[in-house]
């Protein structure tokens, strides 16, 4: 019997693409799986030598794209810069968690360095960026100690630094302690001003309980609605990781006027990575608006093994988290993906009149229908419901 060949490591698609497609089918592939922008591929913006260098030296990937829209005779462009943050963690889990955060924001604080040499203007980092992804093993300490408040915390006190040292609006995802209500823990993303002020927070919708995703251990479903932050730059928005698989969840957000929306992210291959290129791209055309998806990097490896429920062997690693950050813009095109292993920052220059482009384009709005889904999920809601089935 022939052994089953191993699968080789493709660390990103479109390089992959381009080494061994011939340039008149490569053009064709990518105009088939990225889509056109304003009637041409989306273009590549070239990274300045200054940013370039940095990500050389501390080992992290840029890349950038420009979404265009076209010209209108009563709105000036709206051109915004924005910008996505993956990031492998750094020392091993097994050290105190305050030189674990440390590492992560040395390394972090380079990145938003280099998004401010890329003139970003709002930047998003993956969820919970400032630890390991620890909900996997169930276990509560040392975890639930790298906590902190949204408002007050270290790392919203570091965002801040960084928000205003670089003129960025900064989301930053974090694991977070709400002291004023019996020191509860949610998963959290807060929303930092380019002032470095406080604007606001929201608390993931959806939580997982498939696989190794146990987060429900730890916090449950968030309780801040679909709030959209209006900042100087645009209207954006967090749909946090597991909200993804919600359209109802992408579709609040768009109603309540999001013209971005973030999904940072932790997930892995084996679990997901079918679906990451689709999701985000399939919100920001049904909203008609921009996502930038998220994802960490790397593999995380926990001190006591644990079990998925499933009946196969205990193990000490979540799986490989695939990065492959990009943005989706709302006429269907894409950005190429970050890498699938190193850390990496995705740039996008947008022009947010694309989104009401594209709404007069396909009416979507106009032919919704919410008050007939309205009257059905209300009456769906009634304990007395009766599916409308027409049998044979």
């Amino acid at each position: 019997m022939s052994e089953i060949p191993q699968p080789q490591i493709v660390d990103n698609l479109e390089k992959t693409l381009e080494e061994y497609l011939p340039s008149d089918k490569l053009a064709e592939v990518k105009r088939i799986i990225y889509g056109f922008n304003a009637g041409h591929p989306v273009e590549k913006v070239q990274i300045p030598s200054d940013a370039q260098k940095l990500a050389s030296l501390h080992n992290f990937e840029i890349q950038a794209s420009k979404f265009k829209a076209i010209k209108e005779q009563n709105r000036a462009p709206r051109l915004v810069k924005i910008g996505l943050v993956q990031n492998s963690i750094v020392i091993p889990t097994t050290e105190p968690i305050q030189d674990q955060y440390l590492a992560i924001e040395g390394k972090v604080e380079k990145i938003i360095d280099a998004a401010g040499l890329m003139g970003v203007n709002v930047l998003c980092l993956q969820e919970t960026w400032m630890m390991p992804f620890a909900f996997c093993t169930r276990e509560k300490y040392p975890w639930v100690e790298f906590a902190q408040s949204a408002e007050t915390g270290i790392y919203t006190k570091f965002i801040q630094r960084m928000a205003k040292k670089h003129n960025m609006v900064i989301v930053s995802p974090i694991l977070e302690r709400d002291e004023a209500h019996g020191d509860t823990i949610w998963n959290t993303a807060v929303v930092i001003s380019n002032t470095g002020s406080f604007i606001g927070k929201h608390r993931k919708n959806h939580i997982p309980r498939v696989g190794d995703f146990n987060e429900s251990t730890y916090y449950f479903e968030g309780n801040t609605g679909h709030p959209v932050f209006e900042t100087c730059f645009g209207k954006i928005a967090v749909n946090i990781c597991y909200g993804r698989h919600h359209p109802l969840n992408w579709l609040s957000f768009g109603l309540n006027g999001a013209e971005i929306v973030f999904n940072p992210s932790a997930t892995v291959g084996e679990l997901s990575e079918p679906m990451w290129a689709i999701e985000g791209r399939n919100a920001a055309i049904a909203q008609s608006y921009f996502v930038g998806s998220i994802n960490r990097v790397g593999t995380e490896h926990f001190p006591v093994p644990f079990t998925s429920g499933d009946g196969k062997p205990a193990h000490s690693d979540f799986g490989h988290f695939y990065g492959s950050s990009y943005f989706a813009a709302p006429d269907s095109s894409r950005s190429a993906s970050s890498s699938r292993s190193l850390d990496a920052l995705n740039v996008a220059e947008v022009d947010l009149n694309l989104c009401r482009q594209m709404k007069d384009k396909w009416n979507f709005p106009m032919t919704a229908r919410y008050p007939d889904y309205a009257d059905f999920l209300t009456n769906y809601c009634n304990l007395n419901y009766t599916p409308q089935i027409i049998r044979d």
